[in-house]
């Protein structure tokens, strides 16, 4: 599983379309995203880096979670 911190999310709408934008890319099983943490959670065979490049692409700049 990745860990992500993800900014700029304001509303249940930020959190479908951050979720979206993850669970579009080839290799996830699934995404949680919460929004009251900035966090998301992916579980599948993805590169890091690809997540961070869909969620920023989608408006919400992430990172890794320390």
């Amino acid at each position: 599983m990745l860990k992500f911190h993800v900014e700029k999310m304001k509303c249940g709408g930020c959190v479908a379309a951050a979720k979206a934008a993850i669970e579009k890319l080839p290799g996830v099983n699934n995404a949680k995203v919460d929004l009251e943490s900035a966090s998301a959670e992916v579980n599948g065979s993805v590169d890091a880096e690809r997540v961070i490049q869909a969620l920023t692409k989608a408006g919400y700049p992430a990172r890794l979670a320390d």
